[in-house]
Parts: C-alpha cells; sequence; structure tokens
C-alpha cells in the first residue's frame, strides 16, 4: 500500500541513535518566544535536550554570552508495570515521527516491548502555542497490551546546562491549587524564570496520584490501572515567563496564573492551529511538480517562523535560530541580509522588530567604534543581547582541540554595518513605514556612514581610498586589502547616507536638523564622505569582471573538480593558511554584492563574474550562506541547472545534514535563503517603487509556483505556471 503524500507532513519511520542530535534539530518546535528542541519526553543516553528563549543569556568564558538552555519543560517518564519505558531497552517494534508544519504539532507513536516481554503502543504529542507565547502543551496515550499498571512521572527539570556549563540556580518551588512551578534565576546576568504545569485531563482509573517535592524537579506521579486494548494517559499544560516578560517579584504569579486560565489541550491548539493558519496564509510556497522541494521549503519556512520574535523587539534571530548550541544563539549579518527580505515582504512587523533591535544597540556599536578608534556606529560582528561584541579572540582548532585558532573575524570583517544600513534600507522601500524610517532608520543610515568615513585610508601614492584589513563574507581569506564587497557597499552606504538625510530635509526638516546637530554632520564631514564615494578603490575588468580583493588574481588557482569525491571543506583539506593561499572561496562576494545591488550592474558584467567565480566556490562543504544567493544569480543568468543545483543545496542543508553540523542547529540564514531563491531567483519578482513584474524561470519539472507578498501594505498573489 502506498502511503499518500502530504506536502505538510515531515516524517521518519525509524529511530537512528546516530542520527540523534541532527533529528533533535530538525523536529525543534517553537513559536517566536521559545524553541524546544526535538528531545524525548523520557530522555535518552546523550541526548542534547534544550529550550531557548529569546533575550535570556548569560555569561561564559571565551564567547562573554550564551542564551541559557532553560528548564526543561518535557520530562514525562512512563512505567509499564514498573519497567522503565526507554528507547535505549527493550525492543522497538515501530517508530513513527510526525511534524506537522501546518500548525506545529509534533507527535511520537511508538511500539514497545519490555525487556521483560510487555508491549505497548505509546503516544506523545506537543505544541509550543502560538496563540499564546508563554503556553506549552504535552500529551501521552499508552495502550496496553498486559494487565497491571502503567505509571507517569511528569515534572520540570531545573538542572539544565549547556554542553556541560551550568547558568540556573534554583531560588524555589512550590505548589498552588494543582499547579506546581519552579523557580529559577541565571547566575550572572540574574534573569528569572518560572515553569509551572499542570497534570489534567488523566485517562483511566487512577490507583494513587503524588507530588514529589524534588529540589529543582518537582515532578507529579499518577499510577493508573493497565488493561490490554485499553488507553490510559495525560495531559501536561506548561506556562514559562521570565523577568524580560514581567517583574522579578511576578514572574510566579505570571506562571500559575497562566496556566490556571488556560484552556484544555483541544481548545488550546485549536487557538494554535488558528495562528499558524494565519501565518502560512501570507507566508507560505507553493510548489507542484517538486515534491522534495515542497515539503523541503516549508520546513525552511517553518523554522524561520518558530523563531521570528513577534512581540519583543529586544531579540534578534541568531544564525542557529532557536534550534541548538551552535553561535551561543548570537546574532550575525546572516538576519539583515538573508532572513530580513522574507519578513520585509511576508511579515513587516517581525522585520521590524528585528531592526529595532539594531536600533535600539546603536550605543554598543558607537561604543565598538570608539574603541577602535573610528567615529559613528561599527556594529559588532556577533552580537547578543547589549549589542557589543561578543566573537571571541581564540576558539579550539576544528582538527585539533589541543590548538588554538585567532578568530579574526570581530576585528576586521567589518562589512555588517553596510549590511544593516541595507537592511534598513529595504524595509523602507518594501514597506513605506516613513514614521519608522524618519525616527529610526535614517539615523542608522547616517551613523553607518560616518563610520565608513572614518574607516576609509587615503592611498596617496594611488589617489584612492581604501579599505585594507579586512574580512570579506568570504572567511577562507583574511587580513585582505579592498575586498570588493566591503568597498562596494560601504559606497553605497555613504551614499545612501547622502540621499537619506536630503530626503529627510525635504520631508522633516526639523529632524533632519536634530540629527546634523547629534551627529555632527557639518558641510566638511559631507565633504569626505562624497570624496570617498567618489574616490573608493573597485578592480573592475573591461569586461565586468571584479577582482574579489586586492591580489585575489595572483593566489594560486585550484581545480576544485579535481578534488572530488570528497567529505571535507577545502579549509579542512589545505588547513587555514594553505586554503588562505588559493583562489578557493567560502562563498562568492562578488556575486552576493551584485545580487545585493543588483540594479546597478549589468547582465553582461553579472554574467563574466558568474563564470569566472562559480569553479571556483567550495559549494557544498563551503559557507551554508553561499548556494541560495548564487541559485539566484543562476536564474539571473538563465542557467537553470546550475540554479536548481545551487538551491537543492541550500533547501536539503538541514534535512539532510549536507554538511554534517546541522546537530548543532538550524542554518538559518540558508532557510531565509531558500524563500529569497524561490521569490527572486526562480519567481523572477521584482520589486520596484514603480510597482512589481515577475520573470519566471521554473525548473524544467516545476509545474507551479505560487506566493503571497506584501509590498507597500497591500498583499499581492503570484501563481506561475509552467
Amino acid at each position: 500500500m502506498t502511503t499518500m503524500f502530504d506536502p505538510w507532513i515531515l516524517s521518519e519511520d525509524s529511530f537512528d541513535p546516530k542520527k540523534q542530535h541532527h533529528k533533535e534539530t530538525v523536529f525543534t518546535i517553537g513559536n517566536g518566544y521559545l524553541c524546544t528542541r526535538g528531545a524525548f519526553e523520557e530522555g535518552y543516553p546523550g541526548d542534547h535536550r534544550a529550550t531557548f528563549i529569546h533575550g535570556v543569556f548569560d555569561e561564559v568564558p571565551i564567547d562573554l554570552t550564551e542564551l541559557a538552555n532553560a528548564p526543561d519543560w518535557l520530562p514525562i517518564s512512563i512505567y509499564l508495570n514498573g519497567e522503565r519505558f526507554s528507547l535505549d531497552s527493550g525492543t522497538i517494534e515501530s517508530f513513527q515521527r510526525i511534524l506537522d508544519l501546518r500548525t506545529g504539532l509534533l507527535t511520537r507513536i511508538v511500539r514497545w516491548r519490555s525487556p521483560s516481554g510487555m508491549s505497548a503502543t505509546l503516544t506523545f504529542e506537543r505544541f509550543a502555542s502560538l496563540a499564546d507565547e508563554h503556553l506549552l502543551c504535552a500529551r501521552c496515550r499508552v495502550t496496553p497490551e498486559f494487565a497491571g499498571t502503567v505509571e507517569f512521572r511528569a515534572g520540570l527539570n531545573g538542572n539544565m546546562h549547556n554542553e556541560g556549563l551550568v547558568h540556573w540556580q534554583w531560588l524555589g518551588q512550590g505548589e498552588r491549587d494543582g499547579v506546581t512551578y519552579l523557580h529559577n534565576c541565571t547566575r550572572k546576568s540574574r534573569i528569572e524564570i518560572a515553569t509551572a504545569m499542570q497534570i489534567t485531563n488523566v485517562i483511566g482509573r487512577e490507583i494513587v496520584r503524588e507530588a514529589w517535592d524534588v529540589e529543582n524537579a518537582p515532578t507529579r506521579m499518577v499510577r493508573l490501572e493497565a488493561a490490554p486494548g485499553q488507553t490510559v494517559g495525560i495531559d501536561k499544560r506548561v506556562a514559562v515567563f521570565t523577568s524580560r516578560d514581567v517583574e522579578s517579584k511576578e514572574v510566579v504569579n505570571a506562571v500559575v496564573n497562566r496556566v490556571r486560565e488556560s484552556t484544555e489541550w483541544e481548545s488550546a491548539l485549536e487557538a494554535s492551529n488558528r495562528a499558524w493558519t494565519e501565518e502560512w496564509n501570507h507566508t507560505d510556497v507553493i510548489i507542484e511538480g517538486d515534491n522534495e522541494v515542497q515539503i523541503s521549503i516549508r520546513f525552511n519556512l517553518f523554522q524561520m517562523l518558530v523563531a521570528a520574535p513577534r512581540h519583543d523587539d529586544r531579540v534578534n534571530i541568531g544564525a542557529k535560530t532557536l534550534s541548538g548550541f551552535g553561535y551561543r544563539g548570537h546574532a550575525f549579518w546572516d538576519t539583515e541580509i538573508f532572513m530580513l527580505p522574507l519578513f520585509n515582504y511576508t511579515a513587516p512587523h517581525i522585520a521590524k522588530n528585528l531592526l529595532n533591535y539594531r536600533y535600539r544597540n546603536l550605543p554598543g556599536a558607537r561604543r565598538k567604534a570608539q574603541a577602535n578608534g573610528f567615529e559613528g556606529a561599527q556594529f559588532p560582528w556577533k552580537s547578543a543581547d547589549t549589542g557589543d561584541e561578543v566573537t571571541p579572540t581564540w576558539v579550539p582548532h576544528f582538527a585539533d582541540r589541543t590548538k588554538l585558532v585567532r578568530i579574526w573575524a570581530g576585528d576586521i570583517e567589518i562589512h555588517i554595518s553596510a549590511d544593516i544600513a541595507h537592511a534598513v534600507h529595504q524595509y523602507w522601500q518594501a514597506t513605506s513605514d516613513e514614521e519608522w524610517f524618519i525616527e529610526k532608520g535614517v539615523e542608522l543610515i547616517l551613523d553607518t556612514a560616518k563610520f565608513w568615513a572614518s574607516r576609509a585610508e587615503w592611498n596617496a601614492d594611488a589617489h584612492r581610498y581604501e579599505y585594507n584589513d579586512v574580512i570579506g563574507p568570504d572567511e577562507y581569506h583574511e587580513h585582505v586589502n579592498n575586498n570588493a564587497y566591503t568597498n562596494r557597499m560601504a559606497q553605497w552606504n555613504l551614499q545612501t547616507a547622502l540621499e537619506a538625510l536630503e530626503w529627510l530635509k525635504g520631508r522633516v526638516p526639523e529632524k533632519a536638523n536634530e540629527l546634523v546637530q547629534s551627529l555632527d554632520l557639518n558641510e566638511e564631514r559631507l565633504k569626505k564622505w562624497r570624496d570617498v564615494i567618489e574616490k573608493i578603490y573597485l578592480h573592475i575588468e573591461p569586461s565586468g569582471l571584479i577582482e574579489q580583493f586586492e591580489g585575489y588574481y595572483q593566489r594560486k588557482d585550484i581545480d576544485l573538480a579535481a578534488l572530488e569525491p570528497r567529505a571535507k571543506s577545502a579549509q579542512e583539506i589545505f588547513g587555514i593558511e594553505g586554503c588562505n593561499e588559493t583562489q578557493i572561496l567560502k562563498q562568492p562576494d562578488v556575486l552576493m554584492m551584485q545580487y545585493i545591488l543588483r540594479k546597478h550592474y549589468s547582465a553582461e558584467s553579472v554574467r563574466a563574474n558568474y563564470d569566472y567565480y562559480n569553479p571556483r566556490t567550495d559549494h557544498t562543504y563551503g559557507s551554508s550562506l553561499g548556494p541560495s544567493i548564487q541559485a539566484i544569480v543562476a536564474c539571473m543568468m538563465d542557467y537553470p541547472e546550475d540554479a536548481y543545483e545551487h538551491f537543492i543545496r541550500a533547501v536539503r542543508a538541514d534535512l539532510r545534514d549536507v554538511r554534517g553540523n546541522a546537530s548543532d542547529g538550524i542554518h538559518a540564514a540558508s532557510s531565509g535563503g531558500t524563500w529569497q531563491a524561490v521569490v527572486f531567483g526562480f519567481g523572477g519578482l521584482q520589486v520596484t517603487s514603480d510597482g512589481w513584474t515577475t520573470m519566471p524561470r521554473l525548473p524544467k519539472h516545476w509545474k507551479r509556483l505560487a506566493f503571497k507578498f506584501f509590498h507597500r501594505g497591500k498583499m499581492h498573489n503570484v501563481d506561475l505556471k509552467a
């Protein structure tokens, strides 16, 4: 019997312990406030169980700060006639795990035989309510094939850690009218968290019910009578609040009251489902003729939606979302360049929250610029809660953990300031949100421009401005001079700042005067900006080919195709220094630049650069950020086979664990980039001040591509058929 393909259902029908951590990432659920990895309720040896909450950072050696793995709300242990259910014992007779991307409901169904021979079918369900971000629900049903007892032990566990580092102190716990609560606090940042639970909807004849007041792990036990074929079970309702949400003195009251007031499973799930229906109504992408891509694009969009802060503009989306320990929850340029376009056109309120995070953290960017001897705002390469730089200086070597590697990104990967300015401008163009642009956006663009002008170095011999000793997006090459992406984006930032200031003078002169005064934008300074714009160094050949950085053409040219087959990145093969001396790219900066500023480049120039840099890029094992953008550029060049090859790498990044590191968390930039590849690449969407057009370039086996997008407050429908 053939199972019908459901384009909303992500499922697996077996459990492989070797893929445990990868699948924990894949089956992450969340609601924009928090995310919970797909670990099992009953636990499994060596699991990486974690719940991360936006903004809950605590200090850590080397990386300065990280998202603290919150107290665990999942625990439900089950005992069949006294034998503990666990997938590392007994026999798994059948296993199925299902994530319904339409509703965020995660289901696991296991038929298990205990070591002594007792069999039962166990069904677990959980969801994080999209209608109430503080509400979490879990359900367990057991259908025994024996007589005796089934015992459920449901708890909260404050004894959580971040790969060995403990962030939480126990403050207290207790019970109020059947609601059990746990109260903890981060050790250094002093963020308080309260978690509460209630066991409801008990099915079956109760033998005994007890509350176990175990310190930092309060537990409720319910023992039920078991009879063959008769299902028993419990529901577990959980609430979470932190002192970022309410005053510290109110966190316990908040969780207890939320659990009391929340509805039973069916009503709570229905409310969450309605919220998801509304979310998908303006975000979904329909692809007919390619089942793998259809489910994959929805998976990538789902992971973006569960990580997107809807009610908090003090946080950003980390490079691994809230789905794993990778990068410790820190935010990079990934948000502005790869994720923000999705939200600009499908959920502008989320895009505004993410940009407000950058505006709130302007003081941190100014502190970094000043500390480095520059003016204006230099945004940190890695950002957390305060907006100060949190990039580590040294980390263990990937091939030899006894050695350290110097990390230079926090010192010299400076393009992020222009990336943020570009995101600000793109949000304004997409939404026409003039109020926000006037109050916050223009200042962001002006202050980053101020940084670029002060960072520019005058080369008197060559009569030009330069940006030396930098790292571009291509991190295989460090300490380079005049990286094309960095120089061109700096030039764009300065030019756009001048235009934004003139626009503001004409629209709200008093605000313009206020910024001129507060940022000291005197005429001499603005003259310097114009001079840098005019004389910035960019090496462009008559053919339109742009040198990635000064001296790139003199690096060793390597035939990447001759290295196949391989399962390592070029940097692993040649070493960090060795790879730095080659032309191999982690990602092609020039193509990224030409995509972002595509209206400024001719098709001939883009083609010359694609044809040159594409064979020199470490596509599969380099950066996860590159494939989606290269897919768009290939579409622009009308290279459909290349485009699909790049695109399929992007959509498979986490589902197939292409780079072998999905256990660290979702590749957020890749997920956001897949939407851009579909919409701007295969759909050929072009949005201008005059309106929008499409130039479809569908893969030959696609029969239909449909999506919606907002432009200046109005939703538009695009439905393209082959």
